[in-house]
Order: structure tokens, then C-alpha cells, then sequence
């Protein structure tokens, strides 16, 4: 069996599926996952397989449900607003196709080209634009999918307000693939913006960053699309290793990427220009570089991108995906630097505007560093994963931040809709029973 089946990005190999199964439909879905629960064989959901929590990673014994047939081009209708696709579509494609009729597809991620609709739906991606535009969940008006136990809803027509019963199409966003799989949705689409200009900022510190956020909400209000949050040593390490200019006169302690979007870019640039500038007065920023083009606003980008390429690079990471009130971002990262003193330097960027901050571990660390690390998280107020997922990987450590009552009508969700547990099994929730051989047919 091919190995790219056997994995995701999280870089630990998983086994050989049994069998992959790529359905055309979703009627070939139901088929299938009727089937396998009858049998009760378990199935792993694979879309583009850029997750970073093992949850597309293959176990012993498991097949592959693979939606890389599950492509139907978009459909747009330019009066509503509405893109009806296939699951199995890249984003970067559908952001295209959105935007060749005049619309923005208000989703982006560094694996644009690779990560795919069904997926992000199913984890309830976010990046950068969800500081304006919300994670995944709230670009999806409607979905097409299949239940653990084969049962299909379709509810692609796409209604902005639809109250006649329960929101099935919602019921599946962010449940990683364990209670059923999504085949088609209805995305919201916006117009697009007319231009956009990008500045990256030096300040002393993430403190100082946190400062500047309110005076960015205040004075560019719908205009602010992302605030990117990188703290030092990890830009000028990324520049080095990615072969990109450092953008600041001299080295900083933290940096901020901050973009604007717009009807009117001469007068949206012109507007960020007065609210950096009242920032440079006060000394809350040390530098500013703004972009001029659109070649330079990509420029820009590749700073806070080369970030992630440098970290892919290194022989081995742990990658945190962390979510925290704002307000305790500052105190968090004191505190965990305190509590990694003597065991590591973590590098720091995220999306600031909503509190997600990737921390990085070099290497491998000890379980029980990962576990203080938690619960030091969970004294802030934050929680384990903001938008990557909890996947096989972050599944022991679901508990420090969900009580158990909460787990417990998880599961029991789980169970209404697939009673055997066969859709991806050990994800999420803990395997309800000991593993074992399925019954015969």
C-alpha cells in the first residue's frame, strides 16, 4: 500500500491501512460506512493529510476512507454568494475559483495548496482571517455528509437563516471525522477586497503587543484582517535559514504583521499609516515597514510564513497549538519560560488578534514536561488546541481542559451515531473498549 496513505504531517509514521477506499459520492460513502459498521471494522478519514495531530495517521488494522475523489469544481452563484464543492477540493483552488467571478473565499492557511475543504470543515480550521472572518465554521452555510452509521443529510440550499430543527450540517464541524464525514458544502463567499496593505512592526516585547492590539481594533476597526504575533529569537532565525532580509533597522524583542483589506485601499493604507505612526510617537513601536505594492505585502508575508518553513526544517519538533485569553498571553509566557528554564527554548508566533499562539519545543521533550505545560496553560484560562485538533495525539490530555462531564456526552454523541465506534476510533475520545479482532461478516 502506497505510503502517503499512512499519514499526516505530524511527522510519526503511522501502519499500512488494510485497504484504501476513496468514494466518488456520497451515496459510495454511506455504502461504505454502513458496511464497516456492520462488520464493525474501523476506517481513519484522510483529506489532504496536512493535519498536525495524528488524527488522519493510520493504526493497525484500520482502512483508509480517502476523499481524494470527492472533488466536484465549484459552483458559484455570484447573487447569493454561495459556493457549492466538492470536500475533496484543495482551498487554494477554490479561493481561485471564488475569486475569478469577483469573491473572497475568507479561509487561508500555510497548506492552501495541499489542505482540502472537507478537512478544514472537519477540524474547524482558522488562520490568519479568522480575526475578521471567524474559523472555518462560519464560512460554511451548509453540508452534504454521511454518519458513522451511513445515514446522509444534505443541507447545501444555503439559507442564511434556517431555524426548522437542528443544525445537522453544524453538528459534524470540528468533530475530526468521529461522527460522520463530510462529501459536499455551501460556502459563504464576500466580495473581494479592492487591495490590502501589510506592515510588520518591532516592539519591545509580546507585552507591548498586547498593547497595540486594542489601539489596531480602535482605529482600523472591519479593516483589520490578521495580526500576527512572532517573538524573537524565531524571525531572525527563520530570515537566516529561509535566506529572507531581516526587515528592522536593528533586532527586536517581538514583531507584529498586521494587514488591512478594503473598498478603498489608498485611503485604508493611508488610515493603518496614521495608526502606526501614533504608535512610532508614543514609542510603543520601535520600527515600521508598510508595504507599497502588492509585491511587497507578499514580501511581508514570507517573513511570518519563512516562520513555519524554518520550524518544518528543523530535525524534530513538537508543535503546541495553543488558545489563551489575550489578556494572559504576556503571563503565560513568562510563567512557561520559568517552568522550561532547564529544559528548553520554545519558539513563539501565532495569531494574536484571537489568542492562538503555536508554541514550538525543539525535539522530543519528557510527557511529564508536556503535562506541567498543560496545566500551567489551563491556570491561564487556555486550552490544549485552538485550531489544529486533537487527533490521536492530544487525546490524553483532552481531560485538563475539558471536565469529565463534558467528555462524557461527547462520548455518548459518539455512540448515538456510531455504535461500534468505527469511524475514526481513538481520536478525540479514548477507545471506549480493549481492541480486538472485528467479528466476521
Amino acid at each position: 500500500m502506497a505510503p502517503r496513505y499512512r499519514d499526516d504531517a505530524s511527522g510519526i509514521p503511522g501502519a499500512p491501512p488494510l485497504a484504501v477506499l476513496a468514494p466518488r459520492s456520497a451515496q459510495d460513502c454511506a455504502q461504505i460506512l454502513s458496511t464497516l459498521q456492520r462488520t464493525r471494522h474501523p476506517c481513519v478519514v484522510q483529506g489532504g493529510r496536512t493535519g498536525l495531530s495524528g488524527g488522519a495517521r493510520v493504526r493497525p488494522q484500520e482502512i483508509v476512507l480517502s476523499l481524494e475523489r470527492l472533488t466536484q469544481a465549484p459552483e458559484i452563484d455570484p447573487v447569493a454568494g454561495v459556493m457549492i464543492v466538492g470536500a475533496g477540493v484543495a482551498l487554494e483552488s477554490a479561493r481561485q475559483a471564488a475569486a475569478a467571478q469577483g469573491l473572497f473565499l475568507a479561509a487561508d492557511l500555510g497548506a492552501r495548496g495541499s489542505a482540502t475543504l472537507g478537512g478544514m470543515a472537519a477540524t474547524n480550521a482558522g488562520g490568519p482571517l479568522a480575526l475578521r472572518y471567524g474559523t472555518f465554521r462560519q464560512q460554511v452555510l451548509g453540508l452534504e455528509g454521511v454518519l458513522a452509521d451511513g445515514t446522509i443529510i444534505c443541507r447545501l440550499d444555503g439559507l442564511a437563516k434556517d431555524n426548522s430543527g437542528y443544525d445537522l450540517g453544524q453538528f459534524l464541524i470540528g468533530t475530526e471525522g468521529t461522527l460522520g464525514v463530510i462529501t459536499r458544502l455551501a460556502l459563504r463567499l464576500h466580495p473581494a477586497p479592492r487591495g490590502r496593505r501589510v506592515a510588520i512592526c518591532a516592539l519591545d516585547s509580546a507585552d507591548a503587543a498586547l498593547t497595540l492590539l486594542p489601539l489596531l481594533r480602535t482605529g482600523l476597526g472591519a479593516l483589520l484582517t490578521a495580526c500576527e504575533l512572532i517573538v524573537e529569537p524565531l524571525m531572525t532565525a527563520a530570515c537566516t535559514s529561509q535566506n529572507l532580509r531581516y526587515p528592522f533597522q536593528a533586532h527586536c524583542g517581538a514583531a507584529v504583521l498586521i494587514e488591512v483589506a478594503g473598498p478603498d485601499p489608498d485611503a485604508d493604507g493611508a488610515r493603518l499609516e496614521s495608526v502606526l505612526a501614533g504608535a512610532l510617537e508614543t514609542g510603543l513601536l520601535r520600527d515600521a515597514v508598510l508595504s507599497a505594492s502588492e509585491a511587497d505585502c507578499k514580501r511581508l508575508w514570507a517573513l511570518r510564513e519563512g516562520c513555519s518553513h524554518h520550524l518544518l526544517d528543523l530535525p524534530a519538533i513538537t508543535s503546541l497549538d495553543l488558545s489563551l485569553p489575550i489578556p494572559a498571553i504576556p503571563s503565560f509566557l513568562s510563567d512557561a519560560a520559568m517552568l522550561l528554564v532547564d529544559q528548553t527554548a520554545p519558539f513563539v508566533f501565532g495569531h494574536m488578534g484571537d489568542g492562538n499562539l503555536h508554541y514550538i519545543l525543539p525535539g522530543k521533550p519528557d510527557t511529564q514536561v508536556l503535562v506541567r505545560l498543560f496545566k500551567l496553560l489551563a491556570r491561564h484560562g487556555g486550552v490544549i488546541t485552538a485550531e489544529h485538533g486533537v487527533g490521536l495525539d492530544k487525546v490524553a490530555y483532552l481531560p485538563l481542559c475539558r471536565p469529565d462531564a463534558e467528555l462524557a456526552a461527547m462520548a455518548r454523541l459518539k455512540a448515538a451515531v456510531d455504535p461500534h465506534w468505527i469511524l475514526n476510533p481513538g481520536r478525540v475520545l479514548p477507545d471506549p473498549l480493549p481492541a480486538g479482532p472485528p467479528p466476521d461478516p
